[in-house]
């Protein structure tokens, strides 16, 4: 039988954008999904535009109170059903081959814990405008050694539009933890990375929205400190855990070479950015 895939959307106000994002997961080539969307005490028309769309593959669950990002998150990969998951932001879109190519890498490889692919960055009408090219090499990598280099380098994992785990991982690992106000998502991958392998696809599966408005926005653009405080915090937590480890040369290294790279994210937003 195909394994049971389970893509999940965490809304909270996204009635621009949520009908694109769940039609390019509905019309992907792999069909045996679902599709989870846990809308966050919405005060605008996320709901209704979610109710409007006709799939029995489509579970909508309503919060009875806000959980903020980090609680959101939590929730939707706990209503999960599937043998491996995805975690879409609402307006992100996913390519119809996404599903199929990544999966594709844990049915050929019984190690791999997560699959990560390149994506497309595109503005509020979906022209391209640049690519996130993930870790250099592609195929089946050490987890730990992908971990170790993102932690000094740079996020080769990624947002999570492009990645899919097995749900055995995600167990293990456990959820995204509320230590982080931003980068939740690369916390997560790093502990689940390091239970295994990595699947690295080089092409674009999915599509990334710049947004001056969104989450990244507003941290590259308003909120710098706490991106600062958290990136030291990931690097405390990490060495702590003790699956990877940076010495005092690779702990300052990273600390600069994320400045730089916010100062060159801060000029693309700029570039090519607009709030809708």
């Amino acid at each position: 039988m195909e394994p049971f895939v389970s893509v999940c959307i965490p809304a909270y106000n996204n009635a621009a954008y949520i009908k694109k994002t769940m039609e390019s997961v509905l019309g992907q080539n792999y069909r045996n999904i679902e599709l989870v969307v846990v809308d966050d005490c919405s005060g605008d028309d996320t709901v209704q535009i979610v109710e409007s769309v006709e799939d029995p593959r489509v579970r909508l669950i309503k919060n009875e109170k806000n959980l903020g990002m980090t609680g959101n998150w939590n929730k939707c990969l706990a209503q999960a059903r599937g043998d491996y998951i995805k975690l879409i932001c609402a307006d992100d879109i996913l390519y119809k081959d996404s599903i199929e190519k990544e999966l594709g890498a844990f049915l050929a490889h019984p190690e791999v814990v997560l699959a990560v692919s390149d994506t497309a960055l595109i503005d509020a009408e979906e022209k391209r405008t640049g690519r996130f090219r993930r870790y250099p090499r592609s195929g089946l990598l050490d987890g730990k050694k992908i971990a170790k280099r993102s932690l000094i380098f740079k996020n080769f994992f990624g947002a999570p539009c492009n990645v899919l785990l097995s749900r055995s991982a995600y167990e293990k690992a456990g959820g995204f933890s509320e230590d982080f106000q931003y980068i939740l998502d690369f916390d997560m991958w790093l502990r689940v990375a390091c239970l295994g392998k990595v699947y690295v696809i080089h092409e674009e599966l999915n599509g990334f929205r710049v947004r001056n408005d969104s989450n990244t926005g507003n941290l590259i653009n308003h909120d710098r400190k706490t991106y600062n405080l958290e990136q030291k915090k990931l690097l405390k937590k990490h060495n702590e855990l003790g699956a990877v480890h940076l010495n005092r040369f690779e702990l300052w290294a990273s600390m600069m070479i994320r400045h730089w790279r916010n100062q060159l994210i801060q000029v693309y937003l700029w570039l090519n950015a607009k709030k809708r």
